[in-house]
């Protein structure tokens, strides 16, 4: 790769089409960390949007005669007993009807079978290790279990960027003990869709930021405020903002040793000459798990007996109003409890408005996570510029903190060979 071409973020890192794949081991770390609920005493996917994220690098690694080996987490098992239901299986199944291949399981992360399966493997057929948290050296970032893994790997490839802000043993350990490592095509559009917002956002530039708690914001909104023109708060989030500037808010959520900082970034924005939106009405409820009354309320107060779940209609417009003068808009978080169809057009609206801008050319970035499946249930997700496939890492990588999956692939350290 040319430097000269490089955004700042993957200065140093090398790309799966750097290397030669023919006839090569390629361990391709994804992020197959789907959603999955049991049905008639089955596990199913019932999200595969990071599986076919995954599908441009495997299909590459492919077509240039690679033999891959596939690994990913999946949930938080507990145990052996826990197994069943974390299996990779019900992914590999659904990874082999997008890919056309027939992907081949494992028994476990530690299995001598991908050496064995290696040497014969066919141009149509994939390895897929099974959970690698299924072996606790995994979390633990333990370097024989990589070296274990290391031992049947001859390039690495990290196409996992939901799981790069974790130093565990697949993202670190394992880059550290191959000399030939890089990133795949997810990475590299995930870096450089955030390196836009970080570096070279077109003005104005307006983040919409949600969620439940404004701690989670903090970080990003601290390295953030000198490049965003206007900030449009909702969510939970902006029940502690509106108690900030001692609006009651009823029984909403507030994080009260966040108020005091809440006021605080109101004033600081305000004196940078930025917009700060908050909402100025909210569908209310009695009871969020129970609800016997909904309301919408005329103003930002809410009554002290019920909490606000979503922004109001008139807030819904304000937001709208607002972002059609952007050309760059960052959203992370949704504005409600967009779950619960009642409480869900908060969210709905903001996605709908983010894909007719798109279609105007503003950059679009949504910030995975939360924000990332209320895009998908409003049904505009495939509309907007990028979705990021990692909520936690792409909010660490804009708050400035470095990301152990990037930062191992940059050749800073010196490689461990693997001795088994």
């Amino acid at each position: 790769m040319a430097a000269a071409n490089v955004t700042k973020g993957l200065v140093g890192i090398k790309t799966i089409e750097d290397f030669d794949l023919k006839e090569k081991r390629v361990f391709i770390r994804v992020d197959f960390n789907v959603p999955m609920e049991e049905q008639n005493g089955k596990q199913v996917i019932t999200d595969d949007t990071r599986i076919r994220a995954a599908l441009p690098t495997i299909r590459y690694a492919l077509e240039n005669g690679a033999k891959v080996v596939l690994a990913s987490h999946l949930g938080r098992p507990e145990g052996p007993e826990t197994f069943a239901k974390f299996s990779m299986e019900p992914v590999g199944r659904r990874l082999g009807e997008l890919l056309k291949a027939e992907v081949i399981l494992t028994d476990g992360p530690t299995s001598d079978a991908p050496k064995g399966l290696l040497p014969g493997l066919r141009a149509n057929q994939v390895i897929l290790l099974e959970n690698l948290r299924f072996e606790k050296g995994e979390t633990k970032n333990a370097r024989e279990f990589a070296l274990q893994m290391a031992s049947y790997t001859d390039i690495y490839i990290n196409d996992a960027f939901g799981a790069s802000h974790r130093a565990h043993a697949s993202i670190e350990a394992l880059a550290q003990a191959v000399d030939k490592k890089g990133i795949g095509f997810l990475i590299k559009k995930e870096i450089e869709m955030l390196d836009v917002l970080l570096y070279t956002p077109q003005s104005p530039y307006m983040a919409i930021l949600g969620g439940a708690k404004v701690s989670d914001k903090i970080p990003v909104l601290e390295n953030m405020i000198e490049k965003i023109d206007t900030f449009l708060v909702g969510g939970a989030m902006a029940y502690t903002f509106l108690a900030a500037q001692n609006l009651p808010v009823g029984k909403s959520r507030v994080e009260k040793d966040k108020v005091a900082f809440a006021k605080e970034m109101i004033g600081r924005i305000e004196a940078r000459g930025k917009k700060i939106i908050l909402p100025v009405d909210h569908v209310i409820t009695n009871d969020f798990l129970a609800p016997s009354k909904i309301a919408t309320t005329d103003t930002a107060v809410i009554p002290e007996d019920m909490l606000g779940v979503d922004i109001g209609p008139k807030t819904r417009e304000l937001f709208r109003k607002e972002l059609s003068r952007a050309k760059t808009v960052f959203w992370n978080g949704p504005m409600g409890v967009f779950e619960k169809p009642e409480f869900s057009k908060g969210s709905f609206g903001v996605a709908e408005t983010l894909a007719s801008l798109t279609a105007n050319g503003v950059m679009t970035i949504v910030g995975g996570g939360d924000s990332a499946a209320a895009a998908e249930m409003s049904g505009q997700a495939d509309k907007m510029t990028h979705i990021s496939t990692g909520g936690g890492a792409s909010l660490e990588y804009l708050q400035g903190d470095k990301l152990p999956g990037l930062e191992v692939l940059r050749n800073l350290r010196p490689s461990v060979q693997p001795t088994l």
